[in-house]
């Protein structure tokens, strides 16, 4: 375990009222750990920005009805192979599926494979959640 540094941080008293009570809904233990949580997301979002390596999932619900639409979502993640890590199809009702693609890869290749399967036509919702892996892709 890394060793743990304490340091201080000056807040206004309303921004602190609002963290408090964000920490009280979220349920975190401490402020400690919602700072902990913030920070590791915002090392998150530089990973998008830079290009290094993440892993996380790719939500999606629709109709599997649509004409065309499960080929094409088919098409488009093997297409995407070197990415995907595997898949889970799971029927909501008679027409609905979700499905959830474990991905891998650089921050802006998952990107772009969520944005093209949230795009097909018959997609009702898509999500992409990611965590950085703290590799760095040259």
């Amino acid at each position: 375990m890394n060793k743990l540094v304490r340091f201080g941080i000056s807040l206004g008293e309303d921004l602190l009222d609002r963290f408090d009570a964000l920490v009280a809904e979220r349920g975190y233990a401490s402020r400690s750990e919602a700072f902990r949580d913030l920070i590791r997301g915002s090392l998150v979002e530089e990973e998008w920005r830079t290009g290094g390596e993440v892993a996380g999932a790719v939500t999606l619900v629709y109709d599997h009805n649509k004409k065309d639409l499960v080929s094409r979502l088919t098409d488009i993640q093997h297409d995407a192979h070197d990415l995907i890590l595997s898949t889970q199809h799971i029927h909501l009702d008679h027409d609905h599926c979700l499905e959830i693609i474990a991905v891998r890869g650089r921050a802006a290749d998952v990107r772009r494979l969520a944005d093209s399967l949230r795009s097909v036509k018959g997609v009702l919702q898509g999500t992409v959640n990611m965590a950085s892996t703290g590799k760095k892709l040259g």
